[in-house]
C-alpha cells in the first residue's frame, strides 16, 4: 500500500505558494536551499520533502541535499512535531544510517508501517536493532518480523528473539517461506536478552557469511563429488564451510539455509535434520537449476522431495517433474501423479528403466496405452 501524498491544502499559506504548480522558480530555488522565512521547522521540512519531487531536477537535487543536512534547530523542531507520514518516509530515506533521527521518526504517531518495513528490509545492524525493540509493533505487523529475519544485517540473536516472540504470542509470519521450520528451530534454543554489542552467535553468523561468500566467488556450485555410484563426498574446498555449518545451532543452520549461498543450501538440503533440510528446500533463493539438481539426488531426505513435488512453482518445470519421477527415492504416489505430464519418448524410456521401481514402469506403460487409445 502506497503512502498517501501530502495534502497541500493543510500547509501554511506561504508553504502552499512555494510548492504550488505555478510557483515562481526563483522562490522554489531559494526554498530548496532552506531559505523559507516565517515557516516553522515542520513546515520547512515538508516543503523540502515536496521539492525533492520537483520536475526541475536542479531544484529537486538541491532540496534533497538540504533535507539531508538540516541545521540543528530545524531538525530538532521537526522531530518534535507530528509530521505527515509521507514526510516521515522522505526524512527516513534521507537519514537511513542515523539511528538517533530514525528513533524519533519511527516513534511518531503517524509513521507508516511501509516506512518501517522498508528499513527493516534494508537497514544495517543499528537500524534493525532499533526496529526490533518495539515488540508490540512487531506483533501487530508480522511483516516486520519477516523483513528483519530475511535481512542478513539483523543479528542472529535478534532473529531468534523476534521469532520466539511471535511463536509465544501465536503469531504466524507468512512472509518467511519456511516459517514452520524457523519457528520449530527456536523451540529448544536459549533466547538471549537484547545486548548493546553482538553476541558470540552473532559473530559466528557474520563470519560464516563472509566465508561462504569468499568460497562462492571461486566456486562452480558443485559441492559434492561422487566417490562411487550412489555415494557422495564433500569436495575439499567446501569442507571448511561444511564444518562450520555443523558447529552451528539448528536455528542458525535454518537461517543460513534461507539466506546463505548456493553452496550452503546444497550442503544443508542433504541434512538428515528434517527442520534444516526443509528450510533449505523452501529457501526463496533456490533457482530452478538448483531444484533440478536436488530432485535428481538420491542422497537428499525424502521430505525434501515431497516439498519440491508439492510446489506449484517448481512443478511448472518439466525438468523438475522428470527428475522427481526418475529419482527412486521420490515417494511412489508423488512420482505416479507426475507421469501424465511426461512426453511420450520419456514414458517409453521409463518403461524399461531399471533405476525406477516397477510401479513407475507400469504407470508409464499404462499411461502410454491410454494415450494410444
Amino acid at each position: 500500500m502506497a503512502i498517501p501524498p501530502v495534502d497541500i491544502a493543510t500547509l501554511p499559506v506561504p508553504a502552499q505558494r512555494i510548492v504550488a504548480a505555478d510557483a515562481q522558480p526563483r522562490m522554489k530555488q531559494m526554498a530548496a536551499k532552506g531559505v523559507v522565512p516565517g515557516l516553522r521547522p515542520e513546515a520547512i521540512v515538508t516543503v523540502l520533502a515536496l521539492l525533492t519531487q520537483d520536475t526541475d531536477t536542479a531544484i529537486a537535487g538541491e532540496a534533497a541535499g538540504t533535507l539531508a543536512k538540516l541545521p540543528p534547530p530545524v531538525m530538532t523542531g521537526a522531530l518534535a512535531a507530528d509530521l505527515d507520514p509521507w514526510v516521515v518516509d522522505r526524512m527516513a530515506d534521507s537519514y537511513r544510517s542515523d539511528r538517533e533521527v530514525l528513533t524519533k521518526l519511527f516513534a511518531m504517531p503517524r509513521v507508516s508501517i511501509e516506512t518501517v518495513e522498508d528499513h527493516a528490509k534494508t537497514g544495517g545492524e543499528p537500524v534493525t536493532e532499533l526496529i526490533a525493540t518495539n515488540e508490540q509493533r512487531l506483533l501487530d505487523n508480522p511483516q516486520l518480523i519477516a523483513a528483519l529475519y530475511m535481512n542478513k544485517a539483523t543479528r542472529m540473536s535478534t532473529a531468534d528473539r523476534i521469532v520466539e516472540l511471535a511463536t509465544r504470542n501465536g503469531v504466524s509470519v507468512t512472509g518467511i517461506p519456511a516459517w514452520r521450520e524457523v519457528a520449530t528451530a527456536v523451540q529448544d534454543e536459549l533466547i538471549c536478552e537484547p545486548s548493546d554489542e553482538p553476541l558470540p552467535d552473532d559473530e559466528l553468523f557474520y563470519e560464516q557469511d563472509a566465508l561462504a561468500h569468499e568460497i562462492a566467488t571461486d566456486s562452480d556450485g558443485e559441492v559434492f563429488v561422487e566417490t562411487e555410484p550412489g555415494k557422495e563426498e564433500v569436495q575439499e574446498k567446501f569442507k571448511s564451510l561444511a564444518a562450520r555449518l555443523s558447529d552451528m545451532s539448528v536455528s542458525q543452520r535454518v537461517r543460513r539455509a534461507m539466506l546463505g549461498t548456493k553452496e550452503e543450501r546444497m550442503l544443508l538440503v542433504r541434512e538428515q535434520n528434517k527442520v534444516v533440510c526443509s528450510a533449505a528446500a523452501r529457501s526463496p533463493l533456490m533457482q530452478e537449476s538448483d531444484i533440478v539438481m536436488v530432485a535428481k539426488n538420491r542422497n537428499v531426505p525424502e521430505e525434501v522431495l515431497r516439498i519440491i513435488g508439492s510446489s506449484p512453482i517448481w512443478l511448472k518445470s518439466y525438468s523438475v517433474k522428470k527428475s522427481l519421477i526418475e529419482n527412486a527415492k521420490t515417494p511412489v504416489a508423488l512420482a505416479q501423479s507426475l507421469i501424465p505430464h511426461m512426453r511420450e519418448a520419456d514414458l517409453k524410456r521409463l518403461m524399461s528403466d531399471k533405476n525406477v521401481s516397477s510401479a513407475i514402469q507400469m504407470a508409464a506403460k499404462r499411461h502410454l496405452q491410454r494415450r494410444d487409445k
